[in-house]
């Protein structure tokens, strides 16, 4: 190589290497959430759902994501229960630390000391008995014309993980993806909001919360101040928040930039008054789980209040509460909500459970908040739950679940259930990338389809739905 080649080749080495120390030192934030996002998908999968750390990388957040996550590299550090992440394995600098009873946390600010102390020490749920019928155990009276159904690949669509078919209070059928079983920990993601809804209504129940109940926000003139929890559970209180994915938007920085997440959100200025614009926003029921949280610590709601300092014993007591009151009487023995890494329960995204426990919290509210004879939740709160939300056009209930179903390729404003012909009272419960519970209290039925599919397939659990309708029926 002649001097002046090598000059030439020196000068971009430097240049190179100077851009690559600049991402190091100030990655750009779309890096930081690609990284962040990495840690959290592996460490929860590693630690919750017992899964191979590369694998995760490589099916759930390479596979389908930004072409971004194609170049992330993850470390798994399993004494210290803690994942690494970065573009290239540095650069982004994602952190993710799991805690007993609490799942894993993405640390943006890199206090790993602090998040570690949200944790509980869980109590022992027995695991159901594969001797008795579900749901007390798990075992299934498999009805052989649904299995049918559910063993068709094309109705049980691409990326299928879990699917689980309870009629009439027994599990008449189910199917596991390859790698994965009965036993196997699944993200709910965007489900997880209507178990928030039933952890708010049990204190409701206790009355520590009301429906009508507002003032969480206190600035003086601020028509925050107006804001009901009924607004809140509808997804109609007005505050600004934009849901989009794929890019930097309020629901990414929330979830992967912002240790409270909480509090982040109820920073969000109001857009319009409180009931009459419907606006899907994770944010919101992340500030339903602070609420409740803190009505049930016993401290004055105050959806503006940052955790500062060490964690109290009441909070840390409040973390406990969904396997007390919910996991514990329901026997969701699987069943884990994540907390951020200020102890807030993460109500919006993060709960794993089981398909067949997640079948058992969508039975809870077929039976109107019931479970083996005792009411866990007020009379009438799942009926409430369900009622159309006036703001959102029909297609979403007063209570953090769903009127219509997977929309597909449905036009925008649309009900997809429309070409089903399904029964009027269905309802359903949906997360991101194909996960979705339908529930059916006419037909005493609920179908649960867990996987990894991505919006742009269109997939629409609705066509499982109406075979099994079908093949139910007298």
């Amino acid at each position: 190589m002649s001097s002046r080649l090598k000059i030439v080749a020196a000068a971009v080495a430097i240049v190179l290497g100077g851009g690559a120390l600049a991402l190091y030192v100030a990655p750009p934030e779309l890096l930081r959430v690609g990284a962040a996002y990495s840690a959290k998908m592996v460490c929860s999968n590693v630690f919750l759902a017992g899964r191979d750390a590369q694998a995760v990388l490589n099916d759930d957040v390479q596979a389908p994501g930004n072409p971004i996550l194609k170049l992330m590299r993850a470390s798994v550090y399993r004494e210290q229960q803690l994942v690494r992440t970065g573009f290239f394995g540095f650069i982004g600098k994602g952190v993710a630390v799991y805690r007993p009873g609490t799942g894993c946390a993405v640390v943006p600010d890199g206090d790993v000391a602090r998040a570690a102390q949200y944790r509980f020490t869980p109590a022992a749920v027995p695991a159901p008995d594969a001797q008795l019928a579900w749901p007390q155990g798990s075992q299934a009276q498999t009805v052989a014309a649904v299995q049918a159904l559910v063993d068709q690949d094309a109705l049980a669509g691409p990326g299928a993980r879990g699917i689980a078919v309870i009629h009439h209070g027994q599990l008449i059928a189910q199917r596991y993806g390859a790698g994965f079983d009965a036993s196997t920990r699944l993200l709910g993601w965007s489900m997880t909001k209507t178990v928030s809804a039933a952890l708010v209504g049990m204190q409701v129940g206790d009355g520590k919360l009301a429906m009508s109940q507002k003032g969480f926000w206190h600035a003086g003139g601020d028509q925050r101040a107006a804001i009901t929890l009924a607004d809140l559970m509808a997804m109609s209180s007005g505050l600004q928040y934009n849901e989009g994915y794929g890019a930097v938007s309020d629901v990414t920085r929330m979830l992967y930039l912002e240790p409270d997440m909480a509090a982040y959100t109820a920073a969000q200025p109001a857009t319009a008054a409180p009931g009459k614009v419907w606006n899907y926003s994770s944010g919101t029921t992340v500030l339903l789980s602070r609420l409740w949280q803190q009505a049930a610590s016993g401290v004055t709601p105050d959806g503006l209040a940052a955790s500062d300092g060490a964690p109290s014993s009441a909070l840390l007591a409040s973390l406990a509460i969904p396997q007390q009151r919910l996991y514990g009487p329901l026997g969701m023995s699987s069943a884990v909500m994540e907390a951020d890494a200020r102890g807030n329960l993460v109500g919006s995204s993060y709960m794993y459970a089981t398909a067949q426990d997640w079948a058992r919290f969508a039975q809870f509210l077929l039976q109107d908040g019931v479970w083996q004879g005792k009411r866990l939740l007020p009379e009438g709160f799942v009926a409430n739950m369900q009622k159309v939300a006036p703001a959102s056009g029909g297609q979403y209930g007063q209570g953090q679940l769903w009127r219509w179903g997977p929309e597909g390729s449905t036009p925008e404003g649309q009900d997809p259930d429309a070409p089903f012909h399904l029964p009027p009272d269905t309802y359903w419960m949906e997360g991101h990338d194909g996960q979705s519970i339908a529930i059916v209290p006419s037909k005493e039925l609920v179908l649960v389809r867990l996987g990894l599919t991505p919006h742009d397939l269109h997939y629409q659990p609705q066509h499982l739905l109406a075979a099994v309708i079908k093949a139910v029926q007298p």
